[in-house]
């Protein structure tokens, strides 16, 4: 049995994914619903910090956790990036568990810091079921699994030698979606005005534009972030 940690941020998500994942009608093929590749909810938290602390309280107690099925943004608690990488590095006292992220937001931002933090695999919501519930077995076994649209950007991204934002420049970018001028992104990243105006010359080069309001349309088009959330 797979023993699953589900983490998002609304109760009524997590029922519904708790019910299809566990789901004994729809048992992989060539397996019974009682095998070892059944999957099992043994645990659910809201947000990132919620979940640290139930996986080490329940490997305190000698209770294994095979998988963590984790969304992205969780309101205001810890995201779920930020909880892959401590979960992943065993901060706090946790055994590091695979992570597979579940999530509604494919954006090139979204997906590289959730694979940088140590994600085993990044799936959408909108996948089948069946694609999902394979996905957490391919996860809990210690494969990598991709929905097949992230596998696709990933190798795009390989295949086109075009000049890449570095994680900086998309971090700037995020920034100036959410309505920052030059002074107060310097102030948030701690960085000077002149800085801040260099980062602008390189990012308008790669996305070849030449203001920052087209620098933000190409970025949200080409998926290298997302439209901030309301």
């Amino acid at each position: 049995m797979i023993r699953v940690l589900l983490v998002d941020d609304h109760p009524v998500v997590r029922a519904g994914l708790k019910a299809m994942l566990e789901d004994p009608a729809l048992p992989s093929e060539g397996h019974t619903s009682d095998s070892a590749q059944s999957i099992r909810v043994v645990a659910e938290a809201s947000d990132g910090a919620a979940a640290l602390e139930e996986l080490r309280c329940r490997q305190t107690l000698g209770e294994d956790i095979d998988l963590v099925l984790m969304d992205l943004q969780m309101g205001d608690g810890m995201d779920g990036a930020t909880a892959t990488r401590k979960i992943r590095q065993g901060e706090g006292g946790v055994r590091p568990v695979p992570v597979l992220v579940l999530t509604t937001y494919d954006s090139d931002s979204d997906i590289l810091s959730a694979l940088e933090a140590g994600a085993s695999g990044y799936m959408l919501k909108d996948a089948e079921s069946e694609r999902i519930r394979a996905a957490v077995r391919a996860a809990a076994a210690g494969e990598t699994a991709l929905a097949p649209e992230v596998a696709a950007r990933l190798v795009g991204r390989l295949r086109n030698p075009v000049p890449q934002l570095s994680a900086r420049e998309v971090e700037i970018l995020e920034l100036l979606a959410t309505g920052l001028s030059n002074r107060a992104l310097a102030r948030a990243l701690f960085i000077s005005e002149a800085t801040v105006k260099t980062h602008l010359v390189h990012i308008y080069a790669k996305l070849g534009v030449d203001n920052r309001t087209a620098a933000i349309t190409t970025a949200v088009q080409q998926k290298i972030i997302r439209v901030p959330d309301a």
